[in-house]
């Protein structure tokens, strides 16, 4: 079909939070008697889980420091739960593993995790963290760990299938999603408001727009002509001015060429998405010489998408200007920001590490291109927040995938014109107000 001039809801991205939003958004147009699926269009420059939703690591989890965030993921697992087999999620937990210097703050995830009802076994001290994944795993070997949130629910999907069953979704309700249209700019007019957004194969005006471009946030933020810094008022209440809005950081990811059932528990189970962060040095599996001695993080899974165990380590700022990095090509297809050589000693190193089973493996680790980048906002936290009157911007910052949930939350705000108490905590004002969320000692960016 040809590109229509005209629509309702205009949402540009055809990940998690596009698609998402477009599901949900027919299904309370017609609920409320407002319209339906024939109001909302999805556009594309590519297609389907093209971008960062069809390589994500897929993993689901609630394991977060940020009371905002953990209450957040509830209500995401609650969506990834209510069609599970559609959605291709294998609902098998997940667990933090974590040495002393984490102790404290991950008790208080566990607590309020306990708070909100969301259910997870919470193990402290070394000797009985041992005796506990020995009795899910006989080969664990990791030293120095005192804590273990087991939580019960979460786990993880498969990218690209759970994105093509969400867009099935979306049409069946009668959503229109064209691929292959590049945005080029936004036309406004002299209230600010956007009135057509001009793509390379026309304009299209639409009352409501929606953003969920991943990645590709900064390269939205600038058409709409937003402002490329901020500023930020600190805990001590200090105003820091000029503060970038936008940074990128090299995710690591990737898989080991293994059958997937090697990471079977003792009970032949599959086993949940296990998470460690070590402050133990980590030794080379090949030669035994320090990788690091410093703080590290793994995540680890089956893959069952191309067979393997799947997983990541902490990602690493991208030291050059924003403005001159290049997300496209994105991902694998990407000749620089890619993982290599030293990514695979390491993770493989750090696979050993915890589990015995991996020992001598590093070879095996899959020599394809991995990997991606990720747009982070100034506190690597989400930004849900409407701009230009009628643009909703849906900045994740690297949190996308597992966030399913909020594009039925945002689906609601457009609907019924009312804020959402689970959103509100990710309105771009809480920079300036000082409204920040608090941080970990985790080695990654969005723990």
């Amino acid at each position: 079909m040809g590109l229509p001039t005209q629509t309702r809801y205009l949402i540009i991205g055809a990940g998690i939070h596009g698609l998402s939003t477009a599901y949900h958004l027919a299904v309370e147009l017609k609920a409320s008697g407002k319209g339906d699926g024939r109001d909302i269009l999805v556009i594309d420059k590519s297609g389907v889980a093209s971008g960062a939703s069809g390589i994500a690591c897929g993993v689901v989890r609630n394991n977060y420091f940020q009371p905002a965030m953990r209450e957040l993921m509830a209500h995401s697992v609650d969506v990834w739960e209510a069609d599970a087999q559609a959605y291709h999620y294998h609902a098998v937990g997940y667990m933090q593993i974590s040495p002393e210097s984490m102790h404290e703050d991950v008790a208080s995830i566990a607590q309020q995790q306990k708070d909100i009802g969301y259910e997870s076994d919470f193990i402290e001290g070394e000797a009985d963290c041992m005796t506990y994944m020995k009795g899910l795993f006989d080969d664990w070997q990791a030293r120095d760990i005192t804590s273990v949130l087991h939580e019960k629910r979460g786990g993880y999907a498969n990218n690209a299938r759970a994105m093509h069953a969400l867009a099935k979704k979306a049409t069946d309700a009668g959503v229109t999603i064209l691929g292959g249209v590049t945005v080029r700019a936004f036309e406004k007019d002299a209230s600010g408001a956007v009135t057509a957004v001009v793509t390379d194969q026309g304009n299209i005006q639409a009352d409501h727009i929606v953003i969920g471009a991943g990645p590709w946030a900064k390269q939205f933020w600038d058409m709409l002509e937003l402002e490329s810094t901020t500023q930020i008022k600190g805990p001590d209440g200090t105003i820091h001015t000029d503060v970038p809005m936008w940074i990128y950081w090299s995710l690591q990811e990737g898989t080991l060429g293994v059958e997937p059932d090697m990471l079977k528990t003792n009970a032949g189970a599959m086993p949940p998405v296990i998470h460690v962060d070590s402050n133990a040095t980590l030794y080379s599996d090949v030669d035994g010489s320090v990788i690091t001695d410093k703080m590290w993080g793994i995540y680890y899974k089956p893959d069952f998408n191309f067979g393997g165990i799947q997983g990541g380590a902490a990602p690493f700022p991208i030291q050059t200007d924003p403005n001159q990095v290049a997300v496209d090509p994105y991902g694998p297809a990407s000749p620089e920001f890619i993982v290599g050589d030293d990514f695979a000693h390491m993770w493989v190193s750090a696979l050993a590490h915890c589990q015995k089973r991996f020992e001598g493996h590093v070879p095996k680790f899959k020599q394809e291109p991995s990997g991606g980048i990720g747009a982070f906002t100034p506190d690597s936290f989400p930004v849900f927040d409407t701009f230009c009157q009628n643009v909703y911007f849906l900045a994740d910052s690297n949190h996308g995938y597992k966030m399913i949930g909020v594009g039925k939350l945002v689906a609601e705000e457009l609907v019924h014109a009312r804020p959402s108490a689970l959103l509100e905590p990710f309105r771009f004002s809480r920079y300036a107000a000082g409204q920040l969320h608090p941080t970990s000692s985790s080695p990654f960016p969005w723990s």
